[in-house]
């Protein structure tokens, strides 16, 4: 066996799910301690004055900050892992899905869902930081949604309403309901597959000196500066404003990534769907390197 296929055999055979999973937890529980502080009618400024009202304020955002990223990152790195594993199964097979392999991808596909939720809890979390960043991103996230026809109007009242309601909405949805719905699109699989932290020691101890060592980003409003990028996940979504209606950007174009991911996942084998799925993913980091550079 050569070094690259060594190397990836590793990588198909890493329990990104499990990393993924105790990057949650700890989220989680640095979360629940910056939600003590947290002030929605001036969401920067208990932001900036946490360290001084909280001990150990700067370290609980930064490592609820780089938990949050990690726990996104892992999750995507999973599900890749597994519809290259489900695509190489059913090439080996070589026959047509039986109802049981349909039935685990259907699972799957649940879980799957869990993905762009995780996505919206990450998004809500930079709008709640309150800075520059969190601003603009809460600023075009609003305007995407409105732009939906009759059901956006709607849709941006369960979801952001900044304009109206201030952070009351995005708050209430990151801390319950995002929470609510992600869990009980991943419970069937959460049920069955449990982790002990003690088991992933390095990452926790990874995370914790990493977040010891650097802040969080925390990006000052600084006048005449504009455009401000939003967060590096979403950059993509505003370089597609450029070229395209809101509805279609920032709607159709991740709905249709969404639905290949899904497709591709309970149909092992589907080529079209990875193929389709693989072309968006190529022509949004395209996308999101132009804006980064």
């Amino acid at each position: 066996m050569t070094i690259f296929q060594r190397f990836r055999s590793y990588l198909l055979s890493f329990r990104w799910g499990g990393h993924s999973l105790a990057s949650l937890y700890i989220s989680v529980v640095s979360g629940v301690v910056l939600a003590w502080q947290y002030d929605l009618a001036e969401p920067f400024y208990s932001s900036t004055t946490l360290e001084l009202v909280t001990p150990f304020g700067s370290f609980w955002r930064s490592c609820h900050f780089y938990s949050s990223q990690a726990f996104f990152i892992l999750l995507l790195l999973h599900f890749l892992v597994v519809l290259i594993n489900r695509t190489r199964l059913a090439r080996e097979e070589g026959e047509p899905a039986t109802q049981q392999s349909f039935q685990i991808g259907e699972n799957w596909g649940r879980l799957y869902l869990a993905l762009p939720v995780s996505l919206l809890l990450l998004f809500t979390g930079y709008v709640l930081r309150g800075d520059a960043t969190g601003e603009a991103a809460g600023l075009i996230g609003e305007n995407i949604i409105l732009s939906l026809p009759v059901a956006g109007r709607h849709l941006n009242a369960m979801l952001f309403n900044i304009s109206q309601t201030g952070m009351r909405v995005v708050y209430a949805n990151h801390l319950i309901g995002l929470m609510v719905v992600g869990g009980g699109l991943a419970w069937i699989h959460l049920r069955r597959y449990r982790i002990r932290i003690g088991d992933y020691g390095g990452l926790v101890v990874i995370l914790l000196a990493f977040s010891l060592v650097v802040p969080a980003p925390l990006e000052p409003f600084r006048v005449g500066v504009f455009p401000i990028a939003g967060p590096w996940f979403f950059i993509g979504v505003q370089e597609l404003l450029r070229y395209l209606q809101p509805v279609w950007g920032g709607i159709v174009f991740p709905i249709i990534a969404v639905a290949l991911g899904y497709r591709a996942l309970i149909v092992p084998g589907d080529r079209r769907s990875s193929l389709g799925l693989g072309v968006l993913l190529i022509i949004y980091l395209a996308l999101s390197m132009t804006g980064i550079s």
